[in-house]
């Protein structure tokens, strides 16, 4: 028991002390046995820590809105702002209307997963973990967009490329591989480091890709 407390020292001071909330102390001190209406009514009167900590994380969530006006809950983080852009930016200026089948969230991998359409279109096992952040499907071209979302890591480098084609050789549909930046500062980090004939796009450049294709779009601008 601490007797005297040291005002305004750190919580795990050991000379630190501490009381229990005078409310909490009258149900305490008038709490009878096989009596449980005070107790109650106490409770039901305060919201508990787990309520406090839901809400304030509701708080914080980024929404998104996919193609098909469903709205996802993303937690906060420069990660997933950037997939919002890819969503909500990207794919309309050049996703072909493409439905998202897949997309992750930093604090729940499947955040969003349409594993029949994936299954439909011989998409590789869903539990693997070199599954990319957003995957995205055109019907219209017959295109499967698989994205890879770069804050701080993970291009589409040779080597990734070499091993999503690889696992996407049954695919039924034409892949198309694309590497998402949030400005070009990040984009010069990882220049070197990104695979031909894969794609870049740029959040603050949205609409301007980057073909990192040799001479498949070589030609003059008219």
């Amino acid at each position: 028991m601490v007797t005297n407390t040291i005002l305004d020292s750190a919580r795990n001071n050991p000379q630190r002390g501490y009381a229990i909330r005078p409310d909490f102390g009258n149900v305490i001190r008038t709490y009878q046995p096989n009596n449980w209406q005070e107790p109650k009514r106490f409770l039901e009167q305060r919201m508990t820590l787990a309520s406090q900590l839901n809400a304030a994380r509701d708080i914080t969530k980024t929404t998104v809105t996919l193609p098909t006006g469903q709205v996802l809950s993303f937690s906060p983080g420069e990660h997933n702002l950037l997939q919002k852009a890819i969503i909500e930016e990207f794919l309309p200026r050049y996703g072909y209307n493409a439905e998202v089948l897949y997309v992750g969230d930093t604090a729940k991998k499947f955040l969003f997963l349409n594993s029949e359409m994936l299954k439909s279109l011989r998409f590789f096992e869903l539990a693997h973990g070199e599954l990319p952040d957003v995957i995205a499907y055109s019907e219209e071209r017959n295109w499967l967009y698989l994205i890879e979302v770069v804050h701080s890591s993970g291009p589409i480098s040779p080597m990734r490329l070499l091993t999503l084609k690889k696992l996407t050789a049954s695919c039924t549909a034409e892949i198309v591989y694309v590497t998402a930046f949030l400005n070009k500062e990040t984009f010069r980090r990882f220049i070197t480091e990104i695979a031909w004939e894969t794609e870049v796009w740029i959040a603050t450049s949205p609409d301007h890709l980057i073909h990192f294709d040799g001479d498949k779009f070589l030609g003059p601008y008219s």
